[in-house]
This record gives structure tokens, C-alpha cells and sequence, in this order.
């Protein structure tokens, strides 16, 4: 049987049976894994090889960075204790107008079995997030109402230095000038500055209005929990 190729669409719908399929299931492999690293590896190894069986497609390696670069998407799996993952840093624009690809987040509940030695895990919400919607929420929200209330360049600059985007004063400057022309749209991660972006996906998984660019493949739900 000829594989389909994958899109957008088919990866979304492939990401809703995976959570169906693996959630309550018990892994051996996974008993007693506290390293959420560990377990955020397996679960997207395991998902690649489940687009793979269905679908023509591109799998990531270290050089290129992206594990769907067919699709320009990566893969991040989280626990809801505290969802967040890092990613690379290329560019401080990044926290402004996106990190230049879509994201799709699994976030997990996982619970072990001591009798059965074999630990399991629950997704408790799955999103996807289009890279236009990736950047960083207060720091797009902060330039859009500066840019409401008349804001110039230099009042934009002011706010690139008091929210520590990290550039030289040069290029920040610039970068001002640019966002004034080319105002972004409102991202939804948190991301913190450090020598690789920290990105925070709270604001995603209790998202409960309806966002163009987000779409909800398995929605949260706290009795879940």
C-alpha cells in the first residue's frame, strides 16, 4: 500500500490516535524514569515511528534540528507538572516574530506500576502551534499596545532593552524600526532568555478561547488530572 505523504492536516490527526492509543498504556521501558529528557526522547521517537508506518516523510537529525523538517515542525513532550522544554537560540528576533517553525506539544500525566514494573503515560492535552504563533507573549502583546498608543521606534528600543532581548544596541535599534513596519502577531509560549531559549507552554494548555494558528488536538481538561 502506498504511503500518503504527510501534511499538516494528517499530522494533526495522526497526533490525536497516538495520544488515544498509548495513553493508559503500560511501557516497561518507562518504569521508574523520573528524567522528563528521557522520557520526552522516547515519546517522540515513538511518534516518528508511528507517522513513519502511515506516511512519505522526512525524519529530523541533529543537523537540521527539526524532528519533522517535512513538515518545518518539531516535536516537544512535557509533564504537566511544570510543561516546558528548551530549544535552540538562533536569533533574539525569535521572541518577537516566532521561532521560525510550528510546534506540536505533547504533555503527559505519568503514573508507574510497582506490581507490573511498568510506568505509563497519560496525554492530558496535545496542541498544535503554527510558527507564527510562537513567539513570546508579553513581549509581542508589549509592542503591539506600545504601537496602539503611537509608539515610535525609540519607544520601542526602550522597551527591547527594559525586557533584556538579547542583541547590541545597533541591531536592537534596527530591529525597532523593523517591528514598527512589521508589527508580529501576539505569540503564546513564555520564552526566557538563556544560552537556549526556555519556552513555557502553560498559557497553550489552559488556552480556552479559540486562536488562529493554535489548534487543539487533545483540549485539557483538570478532572483529567
Amino acid at each position: 500500500m502506498k504511503k500518503k505523504a504527510l501534511n499538516i492536516k494528517e499530522l494533526q490527526s495522526a497526533a490525536k490516535k497516538f495520544c488515544e492509543k498509548e495513553s493508559g498504556l503500560y511501557r516497561s521501558e518507562l518504569f521508574g524514569v523520573t528524567d522528563g529528557k528521557a522520557v520526552g526522547t522516547f515519546v517522540e521517537h515513538l511518534f516518528q515511528e508511528y507517522l513513519e508506518q502511515q506516511y512519505e516523510m522526512t525524519v529530523g537529525s541533529s543537523a537540521n534540528g527539526l524532528d519533522l523538517p517535512s513538515v518545518n515542525t518539531d516535536i516537544k513532550v512535557t509533564s504537566i507538572k511544570q510543561p516546558q522544554s528548551s530549544c535552540p537560540f538562533k536569533d533574539s528576533k525569535q521572541k518577537i516574530y516566532g521561532l521560525g517553525y510550528n510546534l506540536i506539544v505533547f504533555v503527559y500525566k505519568k503514573t508507574d506500576d510497582a506490581q507490573a514494573k511498568s510506568g505509563c503515560l497519560d496525554f492530558v492535552s496535545c496542541s498544535f502551534i503554527e510558527s507564527s504563533r510562537t513567539a513570546d507573549y508579553q513581549t509581542t502583546t508589549g509592542i503591539l499596545n506600545i504601537i496602539a498608543n503611537n509608539g515610535n521606534a525609540d519607544d520601542i528600543f526602550a522597551f527591547l532593552i527594559d525586557h533584556k532581548i538579547p542583541s547590541d544596541e545597533v541591531t536592537l535599534m534596527n530591529m525597532a524600526k523593523n517591528i514598527l513596519n512589521n508589527p508580529p502577531k501576539v505569540g503564546y509560549l513564555t520564552i526566557s532568555n538563556a544560552l537556549q531559549w526556555r519556552l513555557q507552554y502553560s498559557r497553550i494548555v489552559g488556552l480556552s478561547e479559540d486562536i488562529d494558528g493554535i489548534t487543539p488536538i487533545i483540549k485539557y481538561s483538570e478532572e483529567n488530572i
